[in-house]
């Protein structure tokens, strides 16, 4: 990641600017060598569809969402074998 001083920025700010535009990289603004800005291109948001593709195919559907879930299952079976709640 880039860095440069404020006085260099304010000196060359529509140079930087250009630069940044062509890289898409971030810059680090310091002053006195201490960051004290980031800037940070443009980004257009995602739509819905790029948005949660991530998650796709990590979802689970219920029928009923009442219906006990895999670790339910499994603490109703401990109750049933030792009668006592397994987070107890």
């Amino acid at each position: 990641m880039k860095s440069i001083s404020k006085s260099k920025l304010k000196t060359h700010l529509l140079q930087v600017f250009r630069e940044l535009e062509e890289s898409g990289e971030e810059l680090i603004v310091t002053d006195r060598n201490r960051p004290v800005l980031r800037i940070v291109p443009y980004k257009s948001k995602k739509d819905v569809n790029e948005a949660f593709s991530d998650l796709r195919g990590k979802l689970e559907f219920y029928e009923d969402p009442d219906e006990p879930t895999g670790l339910e299952v499994q603490l109703q079976n401990f109750d049933t074998l030792f009668g006592t709640r397994a987070t107890e």
